[in-house]
């Protein structure tokens, strides 16, 4: 189960191309690789613009990571609808009380491999805090949390380190919280969760 696009043996090496063009004259370096695990939630962050999503696909190219991506219903309206979905766009409705962690912790169980992006903020607005249904997923999966990050002081983007999440999750999140510290959003944001 992998994004249709990304998986596609011609067009890979397109979407690969277009990123490398793209970051080069945008002025982006890609830092890291994506592990050699074959399920994982990989987190992206921080997300405090619209500009955060174009940048992290093009390092998701880049760094050829078959991932599927969760994003708010109303971005997956026509005419981009197909192609968010076959660039690996899971649509999530927000407004209904549903149970997103049981349904992403059961894709996991049901899948070979599978990697799958959240950004922890949940919106590009100013938040004071995380969302945790990352790190809930990642648990009842039993599955490694990798960073991903943007940090535009820098213009560079890529992969950090892998957690296992304990348990004890406010260990967890303070070491998650550690590597991000020094990180720099497109706008600055309050402290991490």
């Amino acid at each position: 189960m992998t994004p249709i696009l990304l998986n596609n043996l011609i067009l890979q090496p397109l979407f690969y191309l277009f990123a490398v063009v793209l970051l080069f004259l945008s002025g982006w370096q890609t830092q890291g690789r994506g592990p050699d695990i074959r399920k994982y939630v990989l987190i992206a962050a921080p997300h405090t613009s619209n500009w955060d999503f174009v940048f992290f696909l093009l390092i998701i190219f880049k760094l050829r990571l078959p991932v599927y991506w969760m994003g708010k219903r109303s971005m997956f309206r026509w005419p981009f609808q197909g192609l968010l979905k076959r660039l690996g766009g899971i649509p999530v409705d927000r407004s209904e009380k549903n149970n997103v962690v049981s349904a992403m912790a059961k894709a996991f169980e049901n899948s070979e491999r599978l990697v799958i992006t959240i950004a922890p903020s949940g919106t590009r607005g100013n938040v004071g805090s995380w969302k945790t249904g990352f790190y809930h997923i990642a648990r009842e999966a039993k599955v490694p949390i990798v960073c991903g990050f943007l940090d535009y002081k820098s213009k560079t983007g890529g992969i950090g380190p892998v957690f296992q999440p304990t348990g004890d999750m406010e260990a967890d999140m303070a070491d998650i919280r550690s590597f991000y510290s020094g990180i720099s959003g497109r706008y600055p944001q309050p402290s991490l969760p």
